[in-house]
């Protein structure tokens, strides 16, 4: 038998870094209600006391931004200065310019468009230049690896205790991380977890460790998974009373394994939140996900992992690779033309496939991108399985 250990980790709401990326899908929501064509890319920092809003915005349309960032800091949780943090007297700046003409240009009107091609429809180029991937595999009902689909529970699970005053002493910063030992390629066990959260400060760890174990962790990882060698850590520094921005300095970007897959499969560099879908980084990933999700859900493989790479300005994809980890019988060449052949991967049509001009990307800044079968999001729903099991049965 073959034993591996694979980790992930998420965070909830309350982290700094998280904190940022809903402030920057936020204001991106609320510009696409009222400017469903507005370009955006939304930076948000965060650090004592004070949000920074910067970025690149071209829009026809006015929002208060303060009065959203309030909004969501304080739907978080960090309503009142006993927490580090509140979002009712916190400083704002805004620095926010047009997007540049130089890129406009190209995404506005894609290269295929201006050479004539009568065959383009679209007139969309891509947003930048760039490679992303998407992954799916068996392990889960969502097709999703086992450790990060285990780690965003732990902490959906530690803001809803939080929320619902089962644990009234809770604050909203928090993480997790899981550890899976997998035999034969297979996960077997949940070898360690560590949970840290935030807390008042009068509340005595023994008393938080004994919470968060049996209202979090036992209420979330699946007996059978955990056994007498599972080491459990909770709370290990033995103090977590200064959190949020308060605790570290927050930024959009700089949880981009926690929205994708862990660490499990490869990702492209390129952040998500606060983008609007003409961004690759975000709707081309998505897309990529899509797409390894229903080749995993045929039957074809037990994993898959697709790239896509695009050049700014161009509206198809300059590659696209399937990689099944030698868990397929077909062959990876042939797989990759049935995709191609089924799957329309420009950025107009990912956005019209996914209805990425509706404001729906607050709800996906927290506990992942990937896997969010509870959204309803179209890049989880597996209808195209039958087309491409036709499509490899003509190849």
């Amino acid at each position: 038998m073959l034993k591996k250990l694979f980790t992930s980790e998420s965070v909830t709401e309350g982290h700094p870094d998280k904190m940022c990326d809903q402030i920057s899908d936020a204001i991106l929501d609320e510009i696409l209600k009222k400017d469903p064509n507005a370009h955006v890319a939304c930076e948000v920092s965060a650090s004592t006391g004070l949000i920074h809003i910067m970025g690149e915005i071209t829009t026809n349309c006015y929002i208060d931004m303060e009065k959203e960032v309030r909004k969501v800091i304080n739907k978080i949780g960090y309503d009142n200065s006993l927490y580090g943090f509140n979002g009712n007297t916190c400083g704002i700046i805004v620095s926010i310019n047009s997007q540049s003409p130089d890129i406009a240009m190209g995404v506005d009107c894609s290269l295929e468009k201006k050479m004539g091609d009568k065959n383009e429809e679209s007139n969309i180029g891509a947003g930048d230049q760039g490679m992303m991937f998407g992954f799916a595999c068996d392990e889960t009902p969502e097709f999703m690896p086992l450790p990060i689909s285990l780690a965003h529970k732990l902490t959906k699970r530690l803001s809803q205790v939080r929320k619902e005053k089962i644990l009234d002493y809770l604050r909203p910063d928090g993480k997790s991380q899981v550890t899976v030992e997998y035999i034969d390629d297979k996960p077997a066990r949940v070898d360690t977890v560590v949970v840290s959260a935030q807390h008042r400060e009068d509340v005595p760890l023994d008393k938080i460790q004994k919470d968060i174990l049996e209202n979090v962790i036992k209420h979330v990882i699946p007996e059978n998974m955990m056994g007498e060698n599972t080491k459990v850590f909770i709370n290990p520094t033995g103090r977590f009373v200064i959190g949020g921005p308060a605790g570290d300095t927050g930024l959009t970007g700089r949880k981009i394994i926690v929205d994708t897959y862990g660490g499990y499969a490869k990702h492209g560099g390129g952040a998500f939140s606060g983008k609007d879908p003409t961004k690759v980084d975000r709707s081309a990933a998505y897309m990529a996900r899509y797409i390894a999700k229903n080749v995993v859900a045929s039957g074809f493989a037990k994993k898959c992992e697709v790239q896509l790479a695009y050049a700014i300005g161009v509206s198809n994809p300059v590659s696209v690779r399937v990689d099944t980890f030698g868990t397929s019988n077909i062959p990876e060449n042939k797989l990759e033309k049935a995709v191609c052949k089924v799957f329309d991967m420009r950025p107009s049509a990912i956005i019209e496939k996914f209805g990425l001009k509706e404001p729906i990307y607050f709800k996906l800044a927290s506990y992942g991108h990937m896997g969010r079968e509870d959204l309803n999001v179209g890049w989880e729903k597996l209808d195209k399985v039958n087309e491409l099991k036709n499509v490899l049965n003509s190849l």
